[in-house]
């Protein structure tokens, strides 16, 4: 969650810098997008066993998936396309996202090497010599305050839906004057007062 906070709040600022508007982001057609919410939502299911989460994750990659490539032709898509297709293979060909001990290391959280050890969680487990396509897995550690495992997949994911929402953002329907800006341009174009 702390990840999604903090990318957001990163792709709104670059949007801002490169002089884009939130007004743009109304902007943005998508389609199908209750397969994506839907999708979003199986992910947080986590019990009970193994059999149902895990039932739920690959549905929800399917899901995504379909929603990215219905939307592929929306500038940035290509990019989520490319992250959740990579983090499905990661996670279909291990039965779970594989995670490196040094990924928990260096993203401060170090504390749940046990707990992965001794008690795997059902869409998350410690990586090992089993795994296959580990570096696909969830091998990056970002340090605190994110503090979090994550994917060359994610990075491709969230990079995709700063371009999406970047160039929203500088649309040239964001970025057209209202009527404020026109009223002052308005008034510039007048006569000017002089002192003399």
């Amino acid at each position: 969650m702390r990840l999604l906070l903090v990318s957001a709040l990163v792709i709104v600022s670059v949007g801002f810098l490169m002089g884009g508007r939130l007004s743009g982001l109304s902007q943005i057609r998508l389609r199908w997008t209750g397969l994506a919410v839907v999708g979003f939502a199986l992910q947080w299911i986590a019990g009970p066993g193994t059999v149902i989460p895990m039932t739920c994750l690959y549905v929800s990659f399917i899901l995504l998936s379909v929603f990215a490539l219905k939307n592929i032709r929306v500038t940035g898509f290509p990019l989520i396309v490319l992250g959740v297709a990579m983090n499905f293979l990661v996670i279909g060909a291990n039965q779970g996202m594989p995670v490196s001990s040094q990924a928990l290391e260096s993203s401060d959280q170090g504390d749940l090497l046990a707990d992965l050890i001794n008690n795997p969680y059902p869409k998350h487990h410690l990586a090992s010599d089993r795994d296959v396509v580990v570096f696909l897995g969830d091998v990056i550690g970002v340090p605190s305050p994110v503090a979090q495992a994550i994917s060359i997949g994610d990075i491709f994911t969230y990079a995709g839906v700063g371009v999406v929402v970047v160039s929203a953002m500088r649309s040239p329907a964001a970025r057209r004057e209202g009527p404020l800006d026109e009223a002052a341009g308005v008034a510039h174009d007048g006569p000017v007062a002089t002192g003399g």
